[in-house]
C-alpha cells in the first residue's frame, strides 16, 4: 500500500472518529448512537456508518443512497430491528420518501402503530426539508431524551419506561391524543393527561411560571414556608403549565397533591393567598399573550378567580352547623348513645343541652320576654 493510500485512509478514519465525538457530545442525555452501536472498538463498520449518519445529517433524503438509509433508521431512528426489511426493500432516500403508512407495515414489517407513526412523521418532516425549509426543531429532540429529561421535568418519571418502548420522540409529542396516552402510554390521571394537552398551549410562552418544571414549583412550595408538604408533588404531574393554563387546577387541587389534610384550615387558607398572588397575574398574562399573538382565546377562559378562595366564616359556620345537626340526628356506626354510666348522652329533639327531666322542672319563659335567635353558631377548632 502506497503512502498516498494510507494517508487517505486515515483521514477518513479521523473523520469518522470526529463525528462519533460529535455524536457522543450531543444535548441528548442518552445519545442513541451510543445506544445503538458500540463504538470502543473503532471498527471499519461502524466508522463507515458514523460517516453515513452524518450525510444523513447533512444530505437531503431524497439523495440518500441504500447505506444512508439503513444507518438513519439504525441509529438516528433507534430502530435497528428493521434493517433487514429495509435493506430488501428500501433502496434509496426517494423510495424512502414515498412510502405509505401501509408500506411501512407491509414492507418493512412495522407493525408497532405508534413505531409507524414515528416513521411517517420523521418523513414528512424531511419532505418538508426538502423544501428548503430544514427539519422541524422537533427533530433535535429524540426518544432518549423525552424519556429522561423532559418527563423528569413535568413531574412524570414514571412513565419514563412506556416513553422508551414507543421509542416517544419529539415530533411524536405533538401528535399524541388522549386515547394514545391511556391506550399506549398507560396515562389515565386527568392531571397526567394535561401535561400533554397543556405542553403545545406553553411553547412560545417565555414567562413564569408558566415555564416552570415540576422541580421549580416544589421550590416554590418551600419558598412559601410549606416546605414540609413539597415532596408530595413527586410523580404528581404538577408543573407550571397545569397550574397556569389548566382553569380546573384550583387550590384544593393542589392541596390535595401536596398532602395537606383538611383540617389544617390556616395552611390551606395560606396556600390560596399565595396561589391567587403567583397563578392569577400569569392566568391574566396568559390570555393577553394569546390575544396579542392573534391566537384568538385559549380553548377554556382562564379565569384568575377559578383558584378558589378561603371559605367565609358565614358559610363554614353553616356548613359546621349543619354537620353538627347531620351528626345529631344519625350517630356513628358502632356508637351507643348510653355511656358507662348508664346515662342517656343522645341528643333530644329540640336540641337542647339539658336532660329531659331538668327541662321539665325548668320555670315557664315569662310573657313578653324576648326570643332571641341565632343563625348560625361558630366552632372554633384549638
Amino acid at each position: 500500500m502506497d503512502v498516498e493510500s494510507v494517508a487517505t485512509n486515515k483521514k477518513d478514519k479521523d473523520s469518522a472518529l470526529s463525528i462519533k465525538t460529535e455524536l457522543s457530545d450531543s444535548d441528548s442525555l442518552s445519545s442513541p448512537t451510543r445506544h445503538s452501536l458500540n463504538l470502543s472498538d473503532g471498527s471499519e463498520d461502524q466508522l463507515d456508518r458514523l460517516q453515513q449518519v452524518e450525510l444523513a445529517r447533512t444530505t437531503p433524503m431524497s439523495q440518500w443512497r441504500a447505506g444512508t438509509v439503513q444507518a438513519w433508521l439504525e441509529v438516528v431512528m433507534a430502530m435497528p430491528m428493521y434493517i433487514r426489511s429495509c435493506s430488501e426493500n428500501v433502496k434509496s432516500g426517494k423510495v424512502l420518501l414515498g412510502l405509505t403508512d401501509e408500506d411501512l407495515e407491509l414492507g418493512l414489517g412495522v407493525s408497532s402503530l405508534m413505531h409507524r407513526r414515528k416513521l411517517r412523521l420523521a418523513i414528512e418532516d424531511y419532505r418538508d426539508a426538502e423544501n428548503g425549509r430544514g427539519l422541524s426543531k422537533a427533530a433535535d429532540m429524540d426518544h432518549h431524551w423525552v424519556a429522561k429529561a423532559w418527563l423528569s421535568d413535568v413531574g412524570l418519571p414514571q412513565y419514563s419506561q412506556a416513553f422508551h418502548t414507543h421509542l416517544v420522540d419529539g415530533r411524536m409529542l405533538n401528535s399524541l391524543t388522549r386515547r394514545d396516552l391511556e391506550r399506549h402510554l398507560n396515562i389515565t390521571k386527568k392531571f397526567h393527561q394535561a401535561l400533554q394537552a397543556r405542553r403545545i398551549q406553553c411553547e412560545h410562552q417565555n414567562v413564569d411560571p408558566l415555564v416552570w418544571t415540576s422541580h421549580r414549583v416544589m421550590k416554590w412550595i418551600r419558598d412559601i414556608d410549606l416546605k414540609e408538604f413539597a415532596e408530595g408533588l413527586l410523580n404528581s404531574g404538577v408543573h407550571g403549565a397545569v397550574m397556569v393554563l389548566d382553569p380546573t387546577f384550583n387550590t384544593d387541587a393542589m392541596a390535595t397533591a401536596l398532602g395537606i389534610p383538611g383540617s389544617k384550615h390556616m395552611v390551606r387558607r395560606h396556600l390560596v393567598e399565595e396561589m391567587k398572588t403567583l397563578i392569577g397575574p400569569a392566568r391574566a398574562d396568559a390570555k393577553q399573550d394569546y390575544e396579542h399573538l392573534g391566537l384568538g382565546t385559549p380553548p377554556t377562559l382562564l379565569r384568575q378567580n377559578s383558584l378558589g378562595r378561603p371559605p367565609s366564616s358565614t358559610s363554614r359556620h353553616a356548613d359546621e352547623e349543619g354537620s353538627l345537626r347531620r351528626r345529631a340526628v344519625k350517630p356513628p356506626a358502632g356508637f351507643s348513645p348510653k355511656a358507662r354510666s348508664g346515662r342517656d348522652l343522645s341528643c333530644h329533639g329540640s336540641y337542647g343541652s339539658l336532660p329531659r327531666e331538668v327541662r321539665d322542672h325548668t320555670p315557664p319563659r315569662a310573657e313578653g320576654s324576648p326570643i332571641r335567635g341565632y343563625t348560625s353558631i361558630e366552632v372554633t377548632n384549638v
